[in-house]
């Protein structure tokens, strides 16, 4: 009886391995086809909502200059701007719309996507009158936005999530300061 030898036994187990590979690469690249296009749409009609929410009527995106790298995109209309931020939270980016009127004024922000912790930041984004009341403070305010809890402003932060809502007074901020740059 003859055995098989160890390098011919490493060699089958590789070229197995590397063949099981292949496979679920090649069906995780064929969902990543099918599903991308139907992402895509969703990511564009929860952007569509996000800028309708803060600009009513919406409007046509602009180019801008951004010193703080944290634009995305900025939409102009009769109304005002609204413009896509993307500050650092506590758990990741937080992806949200800010609406400013021609005088500088904020209209309204509406988070579109974000990572924070559920219970805490995610409060932020919230449909809750927790969420809508942090959310509704920053209507009508301009200049320099922050929070009392740091000291650097007068909104209220949502208890046990300072950093994110300083994250989303940073947001602001620079929306704040691209609009001002665009005159």
């Amino acid at each position: 009886m003859k055995t098989e030898s160890n390098v011919m036994y490493v060699v089958r187990l590789a070229g197995t391995l590397l063949l099981i590979a292949a496979i679920v690469a090649a069906l995780l690249a064929g969902v990543n086809m099918v599903t991308a296009p139907i992402i895509e749409q969703l990511n564009y009609e929860k952007t569509q909502a996000a800028i309708n929410a803060v600009l009513p009527g919406g409007g046509e995106e602009i180019a801008f200059t951004d010193d703080t790298g944290m634009v995305a995109k900025v939409y102009k209309s009769e109304k005002g701007y609204a413009v896509q931020v993307q500050p650092a939270g506590f758990d990741g980016t937080i992806d949200m719309m800010v609406g400013i009127d021609h005088e500088g004024k904020i209209l309204g922000i509406s988070i579109i996507s974000h990572t924070e912790t559920a219970g805490l930041g995610a409060v932020a984004a919230a449909k809750t009158s927790a969420g809508e009341n942090f959310r509704g403070q920053f209507v009508g305010e301009s200049g320099s936005v922050g929070t009392a809890k740091r000291g650097t402003g007068t909104l209220d932060a949502i208890t046990g999530a300072t950093i994110t809502s300083e994250a989303v007074c940073t947001g602001v901020n620079a929306a704040l300061d691209c609009v001002a740059n665009l005159g």
